[in-house]
């Protein structure tokens, strides 16, 4: 039986000097399921694989895509279950990383069949947003579908308003939407979770944070700026220096909004997890004990 091995954790826990271990170890290449390292403008924010690293071990979906792309889970999903397919007749397990939660999700359940939206309801959100703002959007949501409330990106004004059109037209909640049967795979899957105490992991989202501006986190913001409004930059490291680049904020001020928000990214990260009970979760540094789980499962 060919085995698909899922690494994940939240942001800045580990995952890529262990994934490098693993991957060795199981002569694997590496799957990513980070939707933004699939980015090639974007290699410090989202701290991608270094060369050194993309040198050790063959990477799929790492630089892929540009800005100016457009991607979805969906797409990700029939992507990289044909690379996958490819990869099998070489390999009996291969190593998918990432923290990308529904990237993880459209290739080990599958994407879910979401209604398409009507152009009244469509015209109907838009309008409210406009006229309301997001606060109003996501207050709304949180009343109409608390579950999803819990997990969405509430700064993401797409998600945000998609849900509630969903919500609006069939009267059901976004999320019932979401929890259609788990497609069959032609694999079996080991589910493998890294975590760290908490303080120990945001320790180490600030020490990780303040490296990406020593690398020239502010540069490659810059570079991009022109760029800003693209879905693919509304995200954690980005968004906070635009606003030191518009004069709002201090830099001080840019950074620290980033680490803050990380911590709450990486804290809905393993709230989404958590809800997998068939993930077996390990310390980083207990590699010895997680090669053994995987080689004896």
């Amino acid at each position: 039986m060919k085995t698909l091995v899922v690494l994940l954790g939240p942001t800045a826990v580990g995952k890529t000097e262990l994934s490098l271990k693993l991957a060795e170890h199981l002569k694997s290449p590496i799957i990513s399921a980070d939707s933004r390292q699939m980015y090639s403008e974007l290699k410090i924010g989202t701290a991608s694989p270094t060369p050194e690293q993309l040198a050790r071990v063959k990477h799929y979906f790492i630089g892929t895509l540009h800005l100016t792309d457009y991607y979805s889970a969906a797409q990700y999903e029939q992507d990289a279950l044909s690379e996958m397919e490819r990869l099998f007749h070489n390999h009996d397990k291969l190593l998918m990383t990432g923290g990308s939660m529904m990237y993880i999700d459209a290739v080990t359940k599958g994407i879910d069949d979401i209604p398409t939206v009507d152009e009244d309801t469509r015209q109907m959100v838009k309008e409210h947003f406009e006229r309301d703002g997001l606060d109003a959007l996501t207050a709304e949501l949180k009343m109409l579908d608390p579950d999803y409330y819990q997990i969405v990106d509430l700064k993401n004004h797409k998600r945000v308003v998609h849900a509630l059109e969903i919500c609006y037209m069939t009267g059901r909640t976004f999320t019932s939407f979401r929890k259609a049967v788990i497609k069959e795979r032609p694999f079996q899957i080991i589910w493998i979770g890294l975590q760290r105490p908490r303080e120990q992991l945001f320790c180490r989202i600030g020490q990780r944070v303040d490296q990406m501006m020593k690398d020239g986190l502010l540069e490659e913001v810059k570079s991009v700026l022109p760029y800003r409004e693209l879905n693919s930059l509304n995200t954690v490291g980005y968004k906070e220096l635009f606003k030191y680049l518009d004069g709002d904020w201090p830099l001080d001020m840019a950074v620290e909004k980033i680490k803050r928000n990380t911590r709450i990214y990486a804290k809905k990260q393993m709230t989404w997890f958590k809800k997998n009970e068939r993930i077996k979760w390990f310390h980083p540094d207990d590699s010895k004990a997680i090669l053994e789980y995987i080689d004896n499962y």
